[in-house]
């Protein structure tokens, strides 16, 4: 079930991007807000990498888009474009799912350093579940901005 609404949700993101120009991706929710549909996808990039990659699977690496750490960054997409961004997404998902199916149970735990504490694989996905449902939100009022398109 988890697995189901999980990738429910990275379909409603896709969803809410297809058919669109990488400017229209790149548009801007409202000053001074960097929001847009691209930031979104390069974010949920970041979600996945960093909860099934770095905590779960315990991979030193990286941000894709900070070495720094900074995960505001992601929500730039000024100059990225529909490849880049959902080639890096689509990559991380991939990950994901490996890591997910290949794990024992949902109660494996790892150390998740920025909340100082084990997490379990059911929780990390629960918690990509409201991350994607609380920005497919976002990608409702984006992309009725900028084409009037509505729904999932």
């Amino acid at each position: 079930m988890l697995r189901s609404y999980l990738d429910f949700h990275r379909a409603t993101l896709a969803l809410k991007c297809e058919g669109l120009s990488d400017e229209q991706l790149r548009r801007r929710s409202m000053p001074p807000s960097a929001l847009s549909l691209l930031g979104l996808v390069r974010h949920m990039a970041e979600v996945e990498r960093t909860w099934f990659r770095r905590t779960i699977n315990g991979e030193d690496i990286p941000l894709v888009w900070s070495s720094e750490g900074d995960f505001q960054a992601a929500y730039d997409g000024g100059s990225s474009t529909r490849a880049e961004a959902f080639g890096a997404w689509q990559a991380e998902v991939e990950h994901s799912r490996r890591i997910e199916r290949a794990a024992e149970s949902l109660d494996i735990t790892a150390y998740q350093p920025r909340w100082g504490h084990d997490v379990s694989l059911r929780m990390v996905m629960l918690h990509l579940i409201h991350e994607y449902a609380r920005h497919n939100g976002h990608a409702d009022f984006l992309r009725e901005g900028i084409d009037g398109t509505v729904g999932a």
